[in-house]
């Protein structure tokens, strides 16, 4: 066959255009991203790794329970002992900045999706086009335009990771039951103040479970981050593919495992501290504040 369509050459003028007009655009980005990964770095590795340690084994004592501490602790000491400790904590600020600029990003777009139809189809065809392509072609634009680094590793897992909290949130925000914002509505309430008050609390479960999937997708991208730059565990994963290291991979493969674990369980229990129902308080006689009572059983004040 002779003729063929051109859409790799279009591609290609596509980024270089991109790259001439929009390159101080690009360059003020890498700064932020930059700045924010050194940050996240700093705060993780400046510290003692015991005092690290203690910080995440008492945030999983107070969420998950004493067990969950104790593994976490335990997890954590093992990363230190096998001499991973700051690559892991490497890896976790650039998950963390990622992950926290992918949820800034997909919640509000959620959020538009779930509130206007021509959005969510404008939105779900983009969603379902950055799911399937492969991650690692993300890596070429991100790499022209961003150079070698960590920041075309954010980039990519950003663009990775957005998907399910895009997803989920629309989904939690469609699930909630339409006559309790009718109900909303004749009291009187905005819909601003609906989405606030009403929309927003009863997606939550949802809406953290899109935070947890998209914090899971963003530390599944450490490997691709590595081999533009990043460092981490990814870099220590690449360097035992290339020399066919089974130590140094199986000790960097479970430094991942550990901290994947541990921020799961941790946003899953964020998530399950959403669904438990309030204590019920005695009302006074003379609070005339309207209340809506959700099927879940949760009464919903507007205030």
């Amino acid at each position: 066959m002779d003729w063929r369509l051109p859409l790799g050459d279009w591609a290609e003028t596509a980024v270089d255009v991109v790259t001439a007009v929009f390159g101080p655009v690009f360059d003020a980005i890498r700064v932020v991203f930059s700045g924010l990964y050194e940050a996240a770095d700093w705060v993780l590795a400046t510290p003692p790794f015991w005092a690290v340690i203690l910080v995440i084994a008492a945030l999983g004592l107070l969420l998950r329970g004493w067990i969950f501490g104790v593994g976490t602790a335990a997890g954590l000491l093992v990363i230190a002992g096998i001499g991973q400790w700051e690559n892991a904590m490497d890896t976790l600020a650039l998950v963390l900045v990622a992950a926290s600029i992918a949820v800034l990003f997909s919640v509000p777009l959620g959020i538009l999706a779930a509130r206007s139809r021509p959005a969510s189809a404008i939105i779900k065809p983009i969603l379902d086009f950055m799911q399937t392509m492969p991650a690692f072609v993300y890596l070429i634009p991100a790499l022209i335009l961003f150079r070698v680094g960590v920041v075309p590793g954010i980039v990519a897992t950003i663009i990775f990771a957005m998907a399910p909290g895009v997803r989920l949130t629309e989904l939690g925000i469609r699930g909630v039951d339409k006559e309790i914002v009718e109900a909303g509505s004749a009291f009187g309430a905005t819909p601003g103040r609906i989405l606030r008050q009403i929309q927003l609390p009863l997606a939550a479960p949802s809406i953290f479970a899109g935070i947890n999937q998209v914090i899971m997708l963003s530390l599944s991208m450490v490997v691709i981050a590595g081999m533009v730059g990043a460092g981490g565990l990814g870099r220590d994963i690449v360097q035992a593919l290339s020399r066919v290291d089974v130590g140094l991979g199986f000790e960097a493969g479970l430094s991942v495992v550990i901290l994947a674990i541990i921020l799961d369980r941790l946003t899953s229990s964020l998530g399950n501290r959403r669904r438990r129902p309030p204590r019920s308080n005695a009302t006074p006689a003379s609070d005339t504040t309207p209340e809506i009572v959700s099927p879940r059983r949760q009464p919903i004040t507007l205030a």
